[in-house]
């Protein structure tokens, strides 16, 4: 296990701000039509960039912290909207790769009566082209959270050996190793991903889980069944959508927190915003109370806005909400109050 990720220093090279936070993984463009309109109706599209790790790092950053984005892109106009559209967040994209022979990740929203589909173009992306060798820039030296995701293994076989090589040979020394499972059911299926991603997730030292994706890969919503199925994180947070979330901590008592009242307009994005709260918690040492709550309310961001990235209230607001009584905490309804 690694030191403590508060006690580790910086050891970045000179000249290059240090960061706290690596998250890795590929952001894509998204094109989506007008809200209910179908894709093969739709005469205009809208453009916007998405992606899990980035957007974590970009919450992260607009919440004070000092973040850098690792990835590849292609040598294109959709490549470069990426990288603009993820460094306008605060995030340092100087680990990021221009690839010119590979094109950047695209998908495509597809609204219908029974909800969005989505339509990937990512196969031989240049995002897929990363390997173990993405972590080996000493620009990386120092960073206290290294923060993975389970879509990433499933892009390609380079891109699962990276992750296998950042779980187990812990490329940033001393660093912290965050997994949020995200299972891409497009990209692969539960059969195919539920012994990868247990395995993955086994070998890092805080886990993000959903009930749902537990259920559908591990055939479990018990969070002390998810806990014994992944007996070595240091933490295990699993996820129960607007019901609240549980830390199991390998030393102490479950921790529950119930999520606050929202009114939900999109639910894209929510998982990615708990995680930096949760994260942004931890880097501020807060207790797992507290770390909860901070997950909760930055989920709410995204729940109560439209798109992959919601903006961030001032820390005020959020110092307010993590030092509420119990008895505060628990009914707390934001559909009343601006977000």
């Amino acid at each position: 296990m690694p030191t403590d990720p508060r006690q580790v220093r910086s050891t970045a090279p000179a000249g290059r701000t240090p960061v706290e936070v690596a998250a890795v993984g590929e952001t894509m463009v998204v094109l989506c039509p007008a809200p209910g309109e179908p894709l093969e109706d739709a005469d205009r599209v809208a453009v916007s960039v998405g992606g899990a790790e980035s957007n974590v790092a970009g919450y992260l950053a607009r919440l004070g912290h000092q973040v850098t984005w690792v990835s590849r892109v292609g040598d294109d106009p959709f490549g470069r909207a990426v990288v603009r559209h993820v460094a306008a967040a605060g995030v340092q994209v100087d680990q990021v790769v221009v690839d010119p022979t590979a094109p950047t990740g695209l998908y495509l929203k597809d609204p219908g009566p029974e909800g969005t589909a989505v339509h990937y173009y990512r196969a031989g992306s240049a995002a897929s082209r990363m390997d173990p060798g993405t972590l080996a820039d000493p620009g990386l030296a120092g960073a206290r959270v290294l923060h993975l995701s389970g879509i990433t293994p499933a892009l390609s076989a380079s891109c699962r050996a990276l992750v296998e090589h950042a779980v187990t040979a812990r490329p940033l020394t001393g660093a912290l190793v965050s997994f949020d499972v995200n299972h891409r059911a497009r990209l692969w299926s539960a059969e195919q991903a539920a012994p990868v991603l247990r395995d993955l997730a086994d070998r890092c030292d805080l886990v993000f889980v959903g009930q749902d994706e537990a259920q559908t890969l591990w055939g479990t919503t018990d969070p002390a069944a998810v806990r014994r199925l992944l007996p070595t994180p240091e933490t295990v947070v699993v996820k129960d959508g607007a019901v609240g979330a549980t830390t199991l901590r390998r030393d102490a008592e479950p921790v529950f927190v119930p999520a606050p009242r929202v009114t939900v307009v999109e639910l894209v994005g929510a998982g990615d915003a708990f995680a930096a709260g949760y994260l942004a918690g931890l880097l501020r040492d807060l207790d797992p109370v507290r770390r909860l709550r901070l997950g909760h309310l930055m989920a709410a961001q995204a729940l109560t806005s439209s798109g992959d990235n919601a903006p961030v209230p001032p820390w005020a607001w959020f110092e307010d909400l993590l030092a509420a009584p119990v008895e505060a905490w628990s009914p707390l309804d934001l559909t009343a109050t601006p977000v």
